[in-house]
């Protein structure tokens, strides 16, 4: 345990107790005081998230669009924090509180009104289905982004994975509101967070960039190196910005500053789009295939977590479109930061990752499933929740199953389109099977599964080992192994996986010591071609030639082709064997002919 991991833990324990709090929100959601106010105090909204204004505190305490909180008389002093509570309660877009919470703001004087203090209550604000099921899921991808980043820096420490951290830390789907309106009970702490989240969302972005300059294999090439350095000052430069924007508080209009802030998350995301691009010319192609799932999560996830905070932090939606997006929209922006993070932490944990496009178009289909009952079924979803009349507890209980059918839904519509868009791979089945089927001699059928297999998917190495006693002898087959011997004599581990028949990854403790391709044509799937009773060979297969993995449709492919090639195996040697009994049995019929005879 040394000083890099006791930092490491007390971050994570950090970024976990932002987040797991809103899980409560599934069962019982927080208050609200029924308005909107942007970071210059001006009241965009009176309604809030209630139905209609008669709903709402603020409207029934006659508040109205257009009004402006007087921030001179929310300025605070540092020598008494305490007053700096209604401040941080009251402005900065979406809020958030204990329900039953009392908050007092002065309103400054209009043309119609005249200058006032008013004083709200906090009621709890409504809720849904959707919104509930969308939060579960929001915090559940939260948590698991946060302790994976977390997990690569415990098990491989360097200034990339440090730097993911950082990032995902700060930029996950997990919502942090039900934290923040605890803090709201001791002003002084509630501030003291607000300044660390600037210093962290300022790591983050810096964390970011220091991780693309480095990902995949935490290498900096020398061009990168000045950026690397400036890092520390980027970072500086953001947190003040950052922390400008709570200026307000000191009676400052800071809602400029606040987007400004915002929007120079999106300079980050160009940049590492950027940074990226270049640095994908130099790559190995395996490398190369890992740098487009950073690039898509670049490209993706942090515009969609920047897009979900200008729409809960200004008010530049409002003024842009004229609405400001509902609380599921704004979950489902940071739901996608969420999937497209775990996808870039795949990317960083494996050597070897499948095309980009399989889990991209797996996103999409989540997106779709996820958005349209929150477009369609939104008015719906509400008058159905208003017949309900239930506890806390159900609700958990209905997000739940919610969660549940969307996995579901998922899943049959992720097979869907696989199938589709794996036609070509079913007519590369049909073919090798014919020509497995049609095979007159072993020799042919290590042809198809190594040579023909190799070809048809486009492989990086392919080769088939026939099993000869304790050894398997390659003959005459082999692409991507010219510099290797003909022999593989399996180390016990792999040789107990062969014997099981079913095909399997090739990790390091299985091929240490074997004679086999290096680099891009290194193996990375063993399958077995065998019975319960016996193993007659083993191919060994490459990634794609373009660098990319094999993906589970394709394995699953090899180990059918596998199976039938063990049959026409066994079909073979019992050919053979049947023929040398005709002909054994010919030589003892002739040898009786010639004892009578004599």
């Amino acid at each position: 345990m040394n000083r890099n991991r006791i930092v490491l833990i007390t971050l994570l324990l950090w970024g976990l107790a932002m987040i797991v709090p809103d899980l409560i929100r599934v069962i019982h959601p927080l208050g609200s005081f029924g308005f909107y106010a942007n970071n210059d105090g001006l009241i965009y909204d009176v309604t809030g998230p209630f139905q209609d204004e008669a709903s709402s505190p603020a409207w029934k305490a006659g508040l109205r669009t257009g009004d402006r909180i007087d921030l001179a008389h929310l300025r605070c002093s540092f020598a008494d924090v305490s007053s700096c509570g209604s401040a941080l309660a009251a402005i900065g877009g979406l809020q958030f509180a204990i329900t039953g919470q009392r908050l007092t703001v002065d309103v400054a004087a209009t043309d119609a009104r005249p200058a006032r203090q008013v004083t709200l209550v906090a009621e709890e604000r409504p809720s849904n289905l959707l919104s509930r099921g969308v939060l579960l899921l929001d915090q559940l991808a939260g948590i698991a982004v946060v302790v994976a980043a977390a997990w690569l820096v415990w098990s491989q420490p360097s200034a990339m994975s440090w730097g993911f951290f950082l990032f995902v830390n700060w930029f996950n789907p997990g919502q942090a509101y039900s934290y923040y309106a605890i803090l709201q009970q001791w002003p002084s702490l509630l501030l003291a967070q607000d300044i660390a989240g600037c210093l962290a969302q300022a790591a983050g972005y810096a964390g970011f960039l220091l991780f693309v300059i480095r990902a995949p294999n935490d290498k900096t090439e020398p061009q990168w190196r000045l950026v690397e350095r400036a890092l520390p000052f980027l970072t500086v430069i953001i947190a003040l910005l950052l922390i400008a924007s709570y200026a307000n508080i000191l009676g400052y209009r800071t809602e400029v500053t606040t987007r400004l802030g915002i929007i120079a998350g999106f300079a980050v995301a160009l940049s590492a789009f950027g940074i990226l691009l270049v640095r994908r010319r130099n790559q190995l192609p395996e490398d190369d295939q890992r740098l487009r799932w950073v690039l898509w999560g670049s490209l993706i996830g942090l515009p969609s977590f920047l897009l979900a905070e200008l729409a809960s932090e200004t008010t530049i939606f409002e003024n842009i479109l004229g609405f400001t997006p509902t609380d599921d929209l704004v979950g489902l922006l940071y739901l996608v930061n969420g999937v497209l993070c775990l996808l870039v932490f795949e990317a960083v944990r494996r050597q070897r990752v499948v095309s980009v496009w399989i889990p991209l178009r797996r996103v999409t289909i989540l997106a779709f499933i996820l958005t349209l009952p929150a477009f369609i079924l939104h008015a719906q979803i509400v008058r159905i929740e208003e017949r309900l009349s239930l506890p806390g507890w159900a609700w958990l209980g209905l997000a739940i199953v919610i969660s549940f059918v969307i996995s579901e839904l998922h899943d049959g519509a992720v097979d869907l389109v696989d199938r589709f868009f794996n036609r070509w791979l079913d007519k590369v089945e049909r073919k090798l099977g014919e020509s497995i089927r049609g095979a007159h001699s072993p020799a042919e059928i290590e042809e198809v599964l190594a040579a023909e297999s190799y070809d048809a998917l486009k492989l990086a190495s392919a080769a088939c080992f026939r099993e000869e006693g304790p050894i398997f002898v390659r003959e005459c087959n082999g692409q991507g192994w010219e510099n290797c011997g003909p022999t593989l004599r399996p180390n016990r581990t792999m040789l107990l996986l062969i014997t099981q028949g079913e095909p399997f990854r090739l990790k390091r403790q299985h091929i240490d010591g074997l004679d086999l391709p290096k680099g891009l044509g290194r193996p990375v799937l063993a399958v077995p071609a065998g019975n319960p009773a016996r193993c007659f060979a083993v191919t060994l297969y490459g990634g794609h030639a373009a660098g990319t993995d094999l993906d589970y449709d394709e394995r699953a492919m090899l180990g059918r082709i596998a199976r039938d090639a063990a049959a026409v195996y066994a079909e073979l040697e019992s050919k053979e064997l049947r023929e040398k009994i005709v002909a054994l049995e010919g030589e003892l019929k002739a040898a009786k002919r010639i004892m009578r005879t004599t």
